[in-house]
């Protein structure tokens, strides 16, 4: 059985890549996909919306890219106020997922 690559985005997303003489604008909400995965060197996402109004995104984050965005994220929490409860247990369930994924992939190299 082949895995499975995309996923239904559950939420929304919105990008907006400006440049001096024009800006490009896009939203991906629940009739749109992605794409998330491990590269050797950092995070491959992909947004992916088909139909009449078609757009598709994709984007590269190295390691220390993405820690630092994660922790950039984590201060401006404290200053927001208290997330709903549903949108809060699905990060921290995803986050815990990421946790334990990044402990075995250790404890794999340091068996070898």
């Amino acid at each position: 059985m082949m895995k499975r690559t995309t996923f239904p985005i559950q939420d929304k997303a919105e990008v907006a890549i400006g440049f001096p003489d024009k800006v490009y604008m896009g939203s991906f909400s629940r009739s749109s996909v992605f794409e998330a995965r491990a590269e050797n060197d950092g995070l491959f996402i992909k947004l992916l919306r088909s139909g009449e109004d078609s757009r598709e995104v994709e984007v590269h984050l190295h390691h220390h890219l993405l820690a630092d965005i994660l922790e950039a994220w984590s201060d401006s929490l404290n200053g927001q106020p208290p997330m709903d409860e549903d949108h809060r247990k699905t990060l921290l369930e995803s986050l815990t997922k990421v946790e334990k994924a990044l402990k075995f992939k250790r404890r794999r190299k340091a068996a070898k």
